[in-house]
This record gives C-alpha cells, sequence and structure tokens, in this order.
C-alpha cells in the first residue's frame, strides 16, 4: 500500500462509520415515505400489497356501514374447468356490529329458488359473470339483499382451491365436528366421466339403475368416480383437503346429508379459521400477512377496494374476542320439534329440487334475519 494511501484509509474508515448509519436511516425513511407514494407501480409489478402499507401508515377510511353495522356477503364455488364451476355452494352474510362487538352468520341454502332469476340461488353469480366482468358479485348481492332485506355493503368470493392453500398455509385448522359420518359419494375432481372399465352398453345400463331410483349408489356402479369420506365426532385436526371435504360433503348418511347440516359446516370452519388467523397471529405479523395475501390474491374476488383492507384489517382486530351467532334458513329439525321456514315442493312444479318460503315470498326470512340480528330469542312458529 503506498504512503498516500496509507494515511488516508483511516479516514475513509471514519467516513464508512458516518455513511453506513446515514445510508440505513435514508432506506428506512425511503421505504416509511416514498414508497407509499409508488404503490401503484408496486401493485401492478406484484411486488406489495398496497393495503400493508396503509396498515403501516395507519391510513384512515372510513368503510361504508349500515345503521353502524357492515354486512358482507360470502361466497364459495368450486372452480376449475368443469360443469358448474361458477355455481356458489356456499352462500353465507355476515352481519358484523363493532359497537356490540356481535357477529351473525346467516347461511342460505344453494338450492333456494329465485322468481326472478328463475333458477336457484346459486346460479345468481355465475349469471352475473356472464353478462360482464365483474357483474357477479353485483347480482349475487342484490339477491341476497332483496331476499333478507338486508343492504349489502361489500362481497367476497373464493374458490375452494384458494381456501386449500390458506388453511395449509396456517398449518391446518381445528373443529369440534358434531357428530360421525360417512359419505360414501363424494366426487373425485376429474373423474366425473370415467367408465371405471364399463363397457358402453353395460355404462347404459348403470346409468338406467341410478335413474330409476334403486337401492344401487353411484359408489356401487361407478366406484372409480368417488371416494369415501369418515369423520369422528370430536375435535379434530384439518389440513385444507381434509377441511374442504368436510364442508362439501352432502350425500352422507343420516342428518349430516343435508345441505343445512352442511351449511353449519361451513359456519363452524369460518369460525375456526378465523380462531387459527389469530391464534397464529398473522393479523400482526406483515410477513405471515403479506404471505397470505399473495396465496389467495388468485382465488378472490371482490368488490372490497384495496385501500380499505387496512381497515378491514384493524376491524378483525377489534372484533378477535366477537359474539358468534350462527343462523341458517332450513326446513327445520323434527327430531328437535325445531319449525322451518323453507319447505321442499314437487320437483316437477320448478323441474327440479328446489326450495321455496313457506310463506310464498320472502317476508318471514327478512323478519326472522332481523329478530336474530337484533335479539336473542327468535323462535319460529
Amino acid at each position: 500500500m503506498s504512503k498516500f494511501r496509507r494515511k488516508v484509509a483511516p479516514v475513509i474508515d471514519k467516513l464508512k462509520e458516518l455513511i453506513y448509519p446515514l445510508f440505513l436511516l435514508i432506506t428506512v425513511l425511503l421505504i416509511l415515505f416514498a414508497i407509499p407514494k409508488i404503490t401503484p407501480f408496486l401493485e401492478k409489478a406484484f411486488i406489495v400489497p398496497r393495503f400493508v402499507w396503509e396498515l403501516v401508515l395507519n391510513k384512515e377510511v372510513e368503510l361504508k356501514k349500515n345503521d353502524n353495522a357492515i354486512n358482507i356477503l360470502l361466497l364459495g364455488i368450486a372452480g376449475g374447468n368443469h360443469e358448474g364451476a361458477m355455481l356458489t355452494d356456499t352462500i353465507i352474510f355476515a352481519h358484523l356490529n363493532p359497537q356490540t362487538n356481535n357477529v351473525v352468520l346467516v347461511s342460505i341454502p344453494r338450492d333456494l329458488w329465485i322468481p326472478i332469476l328463475q333458477s336457484k340461488i346459486n346460479a345468481a353469480y355465475e349469471f352475473g359473470q356472464q353478462k360482464k366482468p365483474g357483474g357477479g358479485l353485483s347480482l349475487a348481492k342484490a339477491t341476497v339483499a332483496d331476499i333478507l332485506g338486508q343492504d349489502i355493503q361489500y362481497a367476497f368470493r373464493v374458490d375452494f382451491s384458494g381456501f386449500i392453500r390458506a388453511v395449509d398455509q396456517l398449518g391446518g385448522i381445528d373443529i369440534d365436528v358434531e357428530r360421525s359420518f360417512d359419505d360414501y359419494n363424494y366426487p373425485i375432481p376429474g373423474e366425473e366421466n370415467n367408465l371405471c372399465g364399463k363397457s358402453q352398453e353395460e355404462t347404459k345400463i348403470a346409468i338406467a339403475t341410478i335413474s330409476a331410483a334403486s337401492t344401487a349408489r353411484l359408489f356401487e356402479v361407478f366406484p372409480c368416480r368417488v371416494e369415501r369420506l369418515h369423520f369422528d365426532k370430536g375435535q379434530t385436526h384439518m389440513d385444507g383437503q381434509t377441511g374442504l371435504k368436510y364442508v362439501r360433503s352432502r350425500q352422507s348418511e343420516g342428518a349430516e346429508g343435508t345441505d343445512f347440516a352442511r351449511s353449519k359446516r361451513q359456519q363452524k370452519l369460518l369460525v375456526a379459521l378465523k380462531d387459527k388467523v389469530f391464534s397464529a397471529g398473522v393479523l400482526l405479523n406483515p410477513v405471515k400477512l403479506i404471505s397470505l395475501y399473495q396465496t389467495l390474491n388468485k382465488s378472490i374476488d371482490t368488490d372490497i377496494k384495496t385501500w380499505e383492507f387496512d381497515d378491514f384489517i384493524k376491524l378483525a382486530r377489534k372484533m378477535e374476542g366477537a359474539k358468534i351467532k350462527t343462523v341458517v334458513i332450513d326446513q327445520g329439525d323434527e327430531e328437535k320439534n325445531r319449525a322451518g321456514i323453507l319447505v321442499n315442493p314437487p320437483a316437477s312444479q320448478y323441474g327440479a329440487w328446489v326450495l321455496v318460503p313457506r310463506s310464498g315470498d320472502f317476508t318471514e326470512i327478512q323478519e326472522h334475519v332481523r329478530c336474530e340480528i337484533t335479539t336473542d330469542n327468535c323462535p319460529l312458529k
């Protein structure tokens, strides 16, 4: 090293000691103040969701409300390329009241007949999407609002593939299975048209046998198309795939083989997912939050604006210990001597197996939902 370099080396080292902290400070300031101003570009580049920075900066956004409460429509679709992929298997109305710290979840059966659509309610989202991109949420919201007599501020649709990934990312969920049940006819994706080694003639006979409503069941005739599900009563840890099967099963034997039982299972899963998110500290951990956002982003359709996400996170924190009431619009329960609001008319009347209000219109449903939202005692006569 030259004499000059030896003389200036200590000075350079001293400058480094001063510059490095200054560089670090500038970097922090850049992250906190400059990045939020260029987040539109970053969002397009899929680098970071803007709502994370708004959360860090504590930006205030006033969420849309109705009488100090927020109503959200939650929809679940199977997704994929098969027939009926855009039909909503899950339809849940969520009423959140931050002032009373109460949440009311109302499940609506997918087979409810909607006169104005001349179809079941589970087709509303699909019909809307066919008319124009983004129209699915609008039509689904309008339809459910008309049924329940409640304004709906936001809607959220997720396909089940995203749900599976999210649950697995959280390490699974714990659900208290109400009763043991078996479902021998759970469909295997992609195997819907598998002939299971049968000839064309054998296939025709098999289909005719099933259509004749004999004792033959699908798993007996086309075993390669379905799998058997079994759940034991009690606390059960489920990964994403198992949780999906638990909530989608609809052909089990006994009391769990109805859409109403499935609606209750869907509500159980939502509560379990909420509990896991809080227990895992996701909402308080920006890294986990970004990761979960990226996992669900491609599987979600919502009319919640990006700049409103942070307020939803704050709302979730505030309502962490909220009292949750679950309500199912159904035909009642004879075993429990509980009346229902819906009835099942002859299939010939509507050309399909459907459910309709026993009163002839949605008035009784609307009154019952209003009661469930405002009080704790809403018996049906």
